[in-house]
């Protein structure tokens, strides 16, 4: 056969073409989703769902070090953190895993995903083979492999580590001893890495991997101008000839959006979403699919949330990414391109094994305007062909039209043969089949069409073609049996047992070509194909891989109009599906013969027997859908009564901090040392408190020439840090980040000290409290300098104009990250505000003594500070509808920071002064459908002037359908350890 494999299993083997899993071919099809980014495990069959439904059938993800191995020897895998949850979730949607533990990510996430405690405790060397480092990480994977190995079969293998140089040779040891633990234990499939771009790493040599992939972000991360595109990458087929032409050409992460950053001129997600839109996933995936790659993930697929502390220092709370599945899991305009194109794929088992012919531009592939670029994919066993055109320049919007030579096994001629061209719209590209098959024996000589699906349904070969309404398509087929319907608009005339057929401009809608009790082919118009689905029938339970596609399963349908079609099962004569509606619309199904009945969620529906005689006279269905009237009766409740409370008595006077974490560490692991001061160390890592907001205390004595102070802060670019002196505030540093530009992580600043401000010949205090140690910032990710991780976030430097500092004394959440209380959100849902410590973010906690104070009055007195605003509200929502929601603060720039809490989850950090996030969505299950949530909003006021936030609760969307039997697991509070 000439397949290669790991010498460690049989199920998954590879040769230069593609993966052959359990001795099938196999097209790995795949988006990624970080389960951790949607902390709600019941909601994670919605996103494979919906991510099987637009054709793929595999998921890549990655898995969280920082919240599994929270703190040393201990190991998590409870509640969001689970995996077994994923991979049964997987099993049922029928969906392959790719799984990446790292430790390693990258990630936009704090430190890369590495445990937030390795950073101070490992004196070694980062993601090198540094012994201490290497002890480190052994019981994280070591329990992720203990939970992958009884799934690995069915659900593909792991990745190691992520986006790093195998020079210097420390690196590659390090890669060899991850090897080796995964070697010693029961994994046996593949492992894989992905170089960060065409740099060659990890194909040979110490720690070399079993299959090789490279990234590719050909738009890179800057959505200010969506409409301005860098062009195609021209080298990818001879980059994968250069390093590895004996394996499958593999791409763990291509451009599936963008992360956004901080600042006024951030462009914000829609703007990514346009950049990396519908027009960009056409051209870009099929420039993929023309180096012929076989292994492809778009990162990413769906993004979700950056929770609590999560974020690394360049991005905010939302990671929405642009994604074609929006952070509140609705399906984006991005969408049915990725659902074209992976319907395509499913249909097109020749496509996933082709030699790379050639191009136009090298001769072998010729065409009549040089403005089109066109390359040849052809299958060496069928000879079926695939011309992958695109225009020369990938960035041109003009419109291109060209003919093109092709070879058939009816000869070399020239296509289209009846109409005047190939047209390109602008960015846009096509794919030309020759001799394609569709069904159990017909064929298809050519067409200038898309292919959307190809198949059988109920014993008939089906062909569903698209294309665009203002030009010409054509495609030559062999049609078989009597035609019963011919479609309008469309011209036929046969010659020696191939019909040519051109489809004129104009086509709007659904057409049946041809319905024959053998054959049904079917055109529409691109976007009309969008709203096409193709859900998989599924074997019975006692089939291995009853899920999966072309293992358990070969048989699906065709549904038009839904919002989204979830699944179809078919018991007798009665076709059961399930999935979304928002609106009315027309359903059309082709179905086997046999099927008398059709349910949508349950209900028997009407056919409309007018309308199927124009479509089929054989298995089609067609009603009108209406979602119930209960949608219209949605409304958001408003939130009211808000009970308020300040939440920093550590300015006030009398305030002890006796029980605080004494800052007197005169050492550390982290290489960045302090700049200034009397040789104390004050980060707050070092002292177990690596998350989220932090407060310092230091104690100094002061006379009349006691003037002023000078703090140098670190935090990680667009964090800030106010400064009290006793009860007096004296100012407030702020990092800075536009759009990822001026940067500002550090501050050194001079404080001076207001006249009245100091106690002489007594005991003074300094307060800071510092988000960015934490608060949005978190920890940075691996850049060009040595364990940038370990990020020195605290205090590098303190200095009284005068005299000497006495105690610091350091405060972040209950417990740092040893003994946190909060189990369920984890280690990285709380930080050091006085009201976190006390638990008033949580569900339960009684706020009915505090004054009612609205969140628009801010804080009493225009002062600079913090305040806690608590509000219940309650949501009545019935079963059966999915409603996602948002928190939305006003659009105006203030200098304030807020951190939004729902039912206890962090969900959200407002910056206020820098933008651009304002609206953050939140989960069912975070929320509680039917039942009382509460809200809280801690309020930080920057500057001492009135703030003036307002927040309300959004319905973003309205659909009667979703999952269903979403559980809720918000832990409320109790008074262990709050006190």
């Amino acid at each position: 056969m000439g397949f290669t494999g790991n010498g460690r299993t049989n199920d998954v083997l590879w040769d230069k073409y593609s993966l052959i899993i359990k001795g099938q071919r196999v097209f790995i099809h795949s988006g990624e989703f970080h389960t951790f980014r949607l902390p709600v495990p019941g909601l994670w069959l919605d996103i494979l769902q919906k991510v099987k439904a637009a054709g793929f059938n595999a998921i890549s993800v990655y898995s969280h070090m920082a919240l599994i191995n929270p703190s040393p020897g201990v190991v998590d895998f409870n509640d969001y953190r689970a995996l077994e949850p994923l991979y049964e979730a997987a099993k049922q949607t029928g969906i392959w895993v790719v799984f990446r533990p790292g430790p390693y990510i990258n990630a936009e996430t704090t430190a890369g995903g590495i445990a937030h405690w390795v950073t101070s405790e490992v004196a070694g060397e980062l993601r090198t083979n540094a012994t201490d480092w290497n002890a480190a990480w052994q019981d994280y994977v070591r329990g992720v492999i203990a939970e992958t190995v009884p799934y690995q079969v069915t659900q593909g293998g792991p990745v190691i580590d992520n986006e790093y140089p195998q020079e210097p040779a420390t690196h590659a040891e390090y890669f060899r001893e991850l090897e080796t633990v995964y070697w010693n234990s029961g994994i046996v499939v593949p492992l894989t890495t992905n170089d960060p771009g065409e740099d060659r790493a990890w194909i040979n040599g110490t720690g070399a991997v079993d299959i090789y992939g490279m990234d590719s972000y050909p738009q890179r991360f800057d959505c200010s101008n969506p409409d301005v595109w860098n062009p195609v990458v021209t080298n990818y087929y001879s980059h994968h000839e250069s390093v590895n032409p004996g394996q499958p050409w593999y791409f763990p992460e291509f451009q599936g959006g963008s992360f956004d950053a901080w600042g006024p001129t951030a462009p914000g997600y829609d703007q990514c979403r346009i950049l990396t839109g519908a027009n960009f996933e056409n051209v870009f995936n099929l420039n993929l699919l023309a180096s012929n790659a076989k292994l492809i993930n778009y990162y990413m697929l769906y993004g979700g949330t950056s929770w609590g502390a999560l974020p690394f220092p360049g991005v905010y709370t939302s990671y929405d990414y642009g994604s074609a599945i929006a952070e509140n899991r609705e399906l984006t305009f991005k969408y049915p391109e990725l659902k074209r194109q992976g319907l395509f794929l499913r249909s097109s088992p020749d496509f996933y094994k082709t030699d790379w012919v050639g191009n136009s531009t090298g001769g072998v592939v010729s065409v009549s305007n040089s403005a089109a670029f066109v390359t040849l994919l052809r299958n060496p066993d069928s000879a079926a062909s695939f011309y992958i055109a695109r225009q020369e320049n990938s960035t041109t919007t003009d419109v291109t039209t060209f003919k093109l030579n092709v070879t058939t096994s009816a000869g070399n001629f020239e296509v289209p043969r009846f109409t005047c061209g190939i047209t390109l719209g602008g960015r846009q590209s096509k794919i030309i089949v020759t001799d394609y098959s569709f069904g159990s024996s017909s064929k298809v000589l050519y067409s200038t069409a898309q292919v959307l699906f190809a198949g059988q349904i109920g014993g008939r070969d089906v062909l569903f073609l698209y294309g665009d309404p203002t030009s010409e398509s054509e495609a030559a087929l062999t049609l078989k049996g009597t035609p019963r319907i011919q479609g309008t608009g469309v011209s036929l005339v046969s010659s020696n047992g191939v019909t040519p057929v051109t489809f004129l401009p104009g086509i709007q809608g659904l057409v049946t070509i041809w319905d024959s009790s053998e054959q049904l082919v079917l055109y529409s118009d691109a976007d009309t194909a969008g709203t096409f689905w193709s859900p998989e029938i599924s074997a019975n339970d006692s089939v291995e891989f009853a899920n999966y596609w072309q293992f358990g399963t070969n048989s699906s349908i065709l549904v038009g109009g839904p919002y989204l079609v979830r699944n179809a099962t078919i018991t007798g004569s009665t076709l059961a599906l399930r999935g979304d509606l928002n609106d009315s619309v027309r359903l059309t199904v082709i179905a086997p013969n046999d099927v008398k009945t059709v349910t949508w969620n349950g209900i028997p529906i009407s056919d409309d027997v007018t309308a199927v005689s124009n479509l089929t006279t054989q298995g089609g269905f067609v009603a009108q859908l209406k979602p119930s009237s209960t949608v219209l009766g949605f409304a958001p409740p408003a939130l009211t009564n808000w009970r308020y409370a300040d939440s920093l008595p550590e300015i006030r006077s009398g305030f002890s901090d006796a029980s605080w974490t004494l800052a007197n560490h005169t050492t550390t692991n982290i290489p960045f040392k302090p700049y200034y001061g009397d040789g104390r160390v004050l980060y707050g890592c070092d002292y177990g408190y690596c998350e989220n907001i932090v407060l310092w205390r230091g104690h100094f004595d002061a006379t009349e020439n006691t003037r002023s102070v000078n703090f140098s802060i670190n935090g990680g670019e667009a964090f800030a840090a106010t400064v009290w002196v006793n009860d007096v505030f004296l100012n407030t540093s702020y990092g800075n980040s536009t759009n990822n530009r001026n940067i500002l992580e550090e501050t050194d600043d001079k404080f001076h000290f207001p006249v009245g401000s100091l106690r002489y010949g007594r005991e003074n205090v300094i307060t800071i409290l510092q988000a960015g140690s934490h608060d949005n910032m978190g920890l940075n990710q691996s850049g060009p300098v040595i364990d940038e991780e370990k990020s020195p976030r605290g205090v590098r430097g303190f200095m009284l104009n005068t005299g000497e500092f006495g105690e610091w004394k350091v405060q972040g959440k209950v417990g740092g990250y040893t003994n946190y209380l909060d189990k369920v959100r984890g280690v990285l849902n709380e930080g050091g505000l006085y009201g976190e410590r006390m638990g008033w973010h949580l569900p339960g906690f009684d706020t009915s003594s505090w004054a009612l104070r609205d969140l628009s009055e801010g804080l009493p007195n225009a002062t600079a500070g913090v305040g806690f605003f608590v509000t219940t509200f309650n949501l009545s929502i019935p079963d059966g509808f999915d409603v996602p929601m948002s928190f939305t603060f006003d659009d105006i720039s203030q200098p304030y920071r807020s951190q939004l809490y729902v039912n206890g989850w962090m969900m959200g950090k407002r910056v206020s002064n820098l933008g651009p996030q304002y609206q953050f969505p939140v989960q069912q299950g975070i929320l509680d459908y039917n039942g009382i949530n509460t809200v809280a909003v801690a309020l930080w006021a920057m500057e001492p002037q009135a703030v003036t936030p307002t927040l309300q609760l959004t319905f973003d969307g309205v659909y009667e359908g979703g999952v269903g039997g979403i559980e809720t697991n918000n832990p409320p509070w109790s008074p262990e350890g709050r006190s």
